[in-house]
């Protein structure tokens, strides 16, 4: 005679509310409460985790910024249903998703605008992760010029900050942005 197993109802409603299946959402749990047996995971472990895909530089800072990006209640902790709903619009999502995601990140102070400082942190971080080992090797002021060039084209109307619109748009007329942005589409 069978079993019956029940089933958390959060798994029916994290099912609901992300783009992956009930048997994925399972083998995703699997990894995750293997990583982090508490169930959640906090800024250090997230660092720890994180800095494994990338030996070759420093991923601390940019970790922070996507740690931030996954801890959308701010209370410190990435929850399995905090991470399910991130990684659900980052392989899964519309461009759309994608893109206000994305715009999260980059607006590290949640003002609802991006300013040059705050790209020029995300791609010094971003620089810092890839490590010294890039090709061709990258001039150190390699960072700024990156944000000099996307934040001319983005700040459409030059008030000195980027919006979720004009970042949209301009990430849209993009094609390299946009093809990057297929890249993860059948990861899972």
């Amino acid at each position: 005679m069978a079993t019956v197993r029940h089933r958390p109802e959060a798994l029916e409603l994290l099912e609901a509310q992300s783009k992956f299946t009930k048997k994925e959402l399972q083998i995703l749990y699997r990894g995750f409460k293997n990583e982090c047996p508490s169930g959640v995971v906090n800024e250090e472990t997230f660092k720890e985790i994180y800095s494994q895909f990338f030996p070759q530089g420093d991923s601390t800072t940019y970790a922070h910024f996507l740690f931030n990006a996954f801890d959308t209640d701010h209370n410190g902790a990435v929850s399995f249903e905090d991470f399910i709903k991130g990684l659900s619009i980052l392989l899964r999502g519309t461009v759309q998703e994608k893109l206000n995601w994305a715009f999260n990140l980059y607006d590290i102070n949640k003002d609802g605008f991006i300013t040059k400082e705050e790209m020029l942190d995300i791609m010094k971080a971003i620089y810092d992760m890839m490590g010294k080992c890039t090709y061709p090797v990258l001039k150190e002021d390699a960072p700024r010029q990156h944000v000099e060039t996307f934040f001319q084209k983005m700040d459409k109307n030059k008030d000195g900050v980027v919006t979720i619109d004009e970042f949209i748009e301009s990430c849209q007329k993009d094609e390299n942005i946009m093809r990057s942005m297929q890249l993860f589409e059948n990861v899972i």
